[in-house]
């Protein structure tokens, strides 16, 4: 890509700073202040730190920004043209089980458009990143979507609705309707990084529901700027207030799409 654009160095640089904060607290899990949000729905002292580190360090670098952030909300800014969307540790379930499967994600919205995309997982250092018209990336390596079209062939993503949410029934039957027809379903618990995979390739296709905007607006870009389309699971084009999303490559979305329609009736 050469060199980042003004915007990007400041989004992968906040994300890095929040990223070693996470894992310092990584490495010493045991002893985190961990509270309970709702049923197996937690945050804990690192989510915190984390984002206290990107709003400063946003707030700093773009005054007047406002911000949508998992644990702050909404905060209002005098530039109402941009916002960031942040979730500072996507994956918490997973941070807390010491499992090296977790991610920072920022976005940027102009005018109600995702313009740029910051995911990156501090565990493994990969730092994935997208601006409009530029491309997405991986470090320095220019991302595509899988180019398989067969739908036997394809490793297939998605989130589980968990203890206390509405859904699982609903969950199930599309399992059914697409598990037995892929290669294979992985279900890793960021949905951030999911959609980050289906950008890089790893992943053939993604579908969740009931997601966050901050789960999934750095990850809309991504998979859009590699190549790849992203709907609203129902066909809808609401997809940031729904929560609801299926991503991949051409063939690999539409039969997705149309599985899930299946298993509606």
């Amino acid at each position: 890509m050469g060199t980042l654009s003004p915007l990007l160095t400041v989004m992968t640089d906040v994300a890095a700073r929040a990223g070693r904060s996470l894992n310092r607290d990584f490495r010493d899990i045991e002893h985190l202040q961990v509270s309970r949000k709702g049923p197996a729905d937690f945050v804990s002292v690192a989510d915190h730190k984390s984002e206290d580190i990107i709003y400063d360090r946003l707030s700093q670098a773009r005054p007047g920004y406002g911000f949508l952030m998992e644990e702050r909300g909404i905060v209002e800014g005098s530039d109402k043209s941009h916002r960031w969307i942040v979730d500072p540790l996507d994956g918490t379930l997973n941070f807390l089980h010491g499992m090296p499967h977790f991610s920072v994600s920022i976005a940027l919205e102009r005018e109600g458009e995702i313009v740029a995309g910051v995911i990156y997982n501090p565990a493994t250092d990969e730092m994935f990143h997208a601006e409009k018209g530029r491309g997405a990336w991986l470090a320095d390596r220019r991302l595509r979507v899988a180019e398989r079209k067969h739908f036997d062939e394809a490793v297939i993503a998605t989130g589980t609705p968990y203890i206390g949410r509405p859904g699982q029934a609903r969950f199930l039957k599309e399992l059914h309707q697409i598990m037995p027809h892929c290669a294979g379903i992985r279900r890793m618990g960021s949905a951030a990084l999911d959609l980050a995979w289906v950008a890089a390739g790893r992943y053939d296709g993604f579908w969740e529901r009931g997601l966050k905007s901050w789960d999934i607006a750095a990850g809309i870009i991504l998979v859009k700027e590699a190549g790849g389309f992203v709907s609203e699971a129902d066909s809808g084009d609401n997809i940031l207030e729904t929560g609801n999303i299926a991503a991949g490559n051409e063939p690999m979305l539409a039969e997705v799409l149309a599985r899930l329609k299946k298993a509606a009736v």
